[in-house]
């Protein structure tokens, strides 16, 4: 078949959406298919404007290219899962929260803007448009509940493994936790910051990624400096694949601890590379592969109580290492697979 797989791109913006695109075509296109992402600039910035990106997504027309029909259309993204084919499937990664569970948030700006609401409420309407799908599935349990919380559409939740799976392993560990994501408000770097300022242990914390904004990377830095925990805190930065996964194999274990994840593939990542997970209990998709107390730590996501977690595998290598084994092989028996996706999707 010639697939096209519709996704939005933020500008400048690099994440897991865009490894979950690309993981999608080059597995379609192992299993025989022609695949290609059509990428839907998106600009969540300027709420007022949101209604005109759905607009343009449902006025593209992916019916064909050059005379070439294009027999399925397989949408990750709000608004590109809004676009029209007769034959749609609905991988959804998440809608935009900002108009769902992330209403009044600190970090999102909809609704603050005069016209929030208006727009909250059309967000809401186009989103019943996802029915039109001959079949959606979810990227996580977390996003199908979601999704029938609020909208009360069912889905069936599609887990994939993390890019490059079979490259992750495990080695001697170092003197550090790995925490590798986005620096954004939502992952909670904060927390980990505030929790390091109540360990009893030395604890000490590499940071890897970049800023989603530069204002939220200089406050970080401000509050290390602020804490006293400079000698406590690395900031890595941007990390090749090559380098993240050396940084992953020598960590005692992995924090991440963020706001209702949708899926996040630091999880699978720290289980592939034998590591426990700290994470906490409103983290969301992480709670859907973290066994607490035997693949890892689930605290409360108060500084204290992740302080406590913490100290509790800092000064316990044996356990942290017990766990990682664990989930190591947790995730051998979970059977994710892209093999499986493409049955799914393309059936």
């Amino acid at each position: 078949m010639r697939i096209a797989i519709a996704t939005v791109q933020i500008p400048f913006i690099r994440g897991g959406a865009e490894a979950h695109a690309e993981g999608l075509k080059d597995a379609l296109i192992a299993a025989g298919h022609e695949a290609d992402i059509v990428t839907f600039p998106f600009n969540p910035v300027f709420p007022e404007r949101i209604p005109d990106q759905m607009l343009a997504a449902r006025l593209i027309n992916l019916t064909e290219i050059h005379g070439q029909a294009i027999d399925l259309l397989i949408a990750l993204k709000f608004p590109a899962y809004l676009i029209p084919h007769p034959n749609k499937v609905v991988w959804l990664l998440h809608q935009h929260r900002a108009a769902y569970d992330f209403w009044s948030y600190p970090f999102e700006d909809l609704d603050a803007s005069p016209q929030g609401v208006v727009v909250r409420e059309a967000i809401r309407r186009a989103d019943q448009q996802l029915l039109e799908a001959r079949a959606i599935f979810a990227n996580s349990k977390t996003v199908a509940n979601r999704l029938k919380h609020f909208c009360g559409i069912e889905s069936t939740p599609l887990p994939h493994p993390p890019p490059g799976a079979e490259a992750f392993h495990c080695a001697d560990a170092g003197d550090y936790f790995f925490f590798p994501s986005r620096l954004s408000a939502s992952k909670r770097q904060s927390l980990v910051i505030e929790a390091l300022a109540f360990t009893t242990q030395p604890v000490r914390v590499r940071f890897a990624g970049v800023a989603d904004s530069p204002d939220y990377g200089k406050r970080l830095q401000k509050l290390v400096r602020r804490l006293d925990l400079e000698s406590r805190v690395e900031w890595l930065g941007f990390l090749s694949e090559q380098e993240k996964r050396e940084q992953y194999a020598r960590a005692i274990a992995v924090l991440f601890p963020p706001v209702d994840e949708d899926y996040g593939y630091v999880t699978l990542e720290a289980m592939l590379s034998s590591k426990a997970v700290i994470t906490c209990e409103d983290s969301g998709g992480p709670l859907e592969f973290v066994m607490p107390n035997r693949t890892g730590l689930v605290s409360e996501p108060s500084a204290s109580a992740l302080a406590q977690a913490m100290d509790t595998l800092w000064s316990d290598r044996e356990l942290a290492r017990q766990f990682g084994r664990e989930g190591c092989s947790r995730y051998g028996q979970l059977g994710i697979s892209w093999r499986n996706v493409v049955a799914r999707l393309v059936a």
